[in-house]
């Protein structure tokens, strides 16, 4: 079967190579590679696609229909490239190989269907009722679903601990190269972004993102027992506070005092966070660059424009008095016109904050799915944190719980949960976590075989 799957590509590479032009015939010749290596090694392929996450270019499409209606450009990037040739990959890897599965079965799986499926039923009803206009919906719906297939590659390939040592490890690395891209923009006098986010850039994007990896690289530093990898975290997190606070993100500024809370919450090293959380307090203040303090002024001292809110004595930016208004016409005048399954992806006008778009969007179904996907990711997330056994373990787990919420919080100033530079990183972590667990129960399970075997009550494994 391997042959003729192999033969069959050498054929219609051939057949298509002869015609196409050079770039084209190059990309085919990737593309045809990376699908071979996923067939064969699909943990090699995943190193691909987590480089690919942040480190891989974007391109946007102009001229479909409805693309552009709501303020929404419609991008593709090479990571979504990259996900379709892996997964028909490992598509094509399952069916031959029965073992493997298709999507292994996991706490999550009945959550994530309820929520895909709420925003699937609301765009195409949307669309039938001509609220969502062209194909910029179904784009979007499938673009959220690619999050959901990085999810169930990464539990059906994660099988022991050294898998999430490694990919842990290669994850940090990646965030380390984002760093370095945004030193490298700070000289230039603009915010920075993760790479190839265009002209204009994304640095609130880029900042949700490195919060997410500082809680990360906090749950390791708070648990592992080994000094040298703490030397190199140590080193990372000053790199990435380095480049969130050039972000200028306030969201992702602000999403810091959660992630701060839950590792006090629920590390066991409480003294140590407060020291920490005390110390930066009383040196922000001295260290803190004038283009940040500025920044954080601005949200109050901004001067006077029209769009601006004024609550009392305090007048708010036109950024933050925009994303006030879209929350209160959403609650008070439109939400209640599409109480159920609201007007469907990209069926309403643009808002910049995760929760009110989703009422918007996909109404109360949407909404409950929603809530009942993160409540069902932080149960098993918790869960494991407490039960398990393992240093890193504990560490990747802690620090999942850390971002986790700080995430939930960044989603208030931005569409977190559907960005894919955060979105990408996040659902391998989730795997990760929810894979810990049995991970664990077969390490035990063998070990109880291996000492069973070693003492003669069961036969030693042959080796081939």
């Amino acid at each position: 079967m391997l042959l003729l799957w192999i033969g069959s590509l050498t054929l219609i590479a051939a057949l298509l190579m002869a015609k196409a032009p050079t770039m084209i015939a190059v990309t085919i010749i990737i593309s045809l590679i990376i699908g071979a290596l996923t067939f064969i090694n699909t943990e090699f392929a995943l190193y691909i696609l987590i480089a690919a996450m942040l480190l891989g270019p974007q391109f946007g499409i102009e001229g479909a229909a409805g693309d552009f209606a709501r303020g929404r450009g419609v991008t593709l990037r090479a990571d979504d490239f990259l996900l379709v040739i892996i997964g028909l990959s490992w598509f094509l890897k399952t069916a031959v190989n029965k073992d493997l599965g298709l999507f292994l079965k996991t706490p999550l799986n009945r959550p994530i269907a309820y929520y895909f499926l709420a925003c699937l039923f609301a765009t195409i009803i949307g669309y039938m009722m001509g609220r969502v206009k062209g194909t910029a919906g179904i784009f979007f719906v499938i673009k959220y679903f690619e999050f959901f297939v990085v999810y169930f590659m990464a539990v059906n390939q994660l099988k022991e601990e050294q898998q999430i040592r490694r990919f842990t490890y290669f994850m940090l690395i990646i965030c380390f190269l984002v760093c370095l891209f945004a030193f490298a923009q700070i000289p230039e006098g603009k915010r920075p972004s993760a790479p190839f986010e265009g002209a204009e850039g994304e640095p609130n994007t880029l900042g949700g993102y490195l919060v997410l990896m500082l809680s990360i690289v906090f749950g390791l530093l708070l648990t592992l027992k080994e000094n040298k990898p703490k030397i190199y975290l140590g080193c990372l997190v000053f790199f990435i506070i380095v480049a969130l606070a050039a972000t200028l993100s306030r969201s992702s500024w602000v999403s810091l005092l959660p992630m701060a809370l839950a590792l006090l919450y629920f590390s066991e090293k409480k003294k140590t966070i407060l020291a920490v959380i005390l110390l930066v307090l009383v040196a922000t203040p001295l260290l803190i660059p004038k283009s940040v303090s500025e920044r954080a002024r601005y949200t109050v001292k901004q001067a006077k424009e029209e769009g601006q809110l004024q609550i009392g004595n305090i007048r708010l930016d036109t950024s933050t008095s925009a994303r006030i208004l879209s929350w209160k016409n959403i609650f008070i005048r439109d939400f209640t016109n599409q109480p159920l399954l609201g007007y469907g992806v990209t069926g309403y006008s643009f808002v910049d904050a995760q929760y009110p778009r989703i009422l918007a969007e996909t109404g109360l179904i949407g909404l409950f799915t929603f809530f009942l996907l993160m409540y069902t990711i932080y149960k098993n997330a918790y869960l494991t944190y407490i039960h398990t056994q393992t240093d890193f373990f504990r560490g990747i787990s802690l620090g999942y719980l850390a971002g986790f919420f700080a995430l939930l919080v960044h989603g208030i100033g931005a569409n977190t949960f559907i960005i894919v530079r955060i979105m990408e990183p996040f659902w391998f972590l989730t795997a990760m976590v929810i894979m810990i667990p049995g991970i664990e129960k077969q390490a035990q399970i063998d070990d109880q075989k291996a000492q069973l075997a070693g003492i003669g009550l069961l036969p030693a494994k042959k080796i081939p």
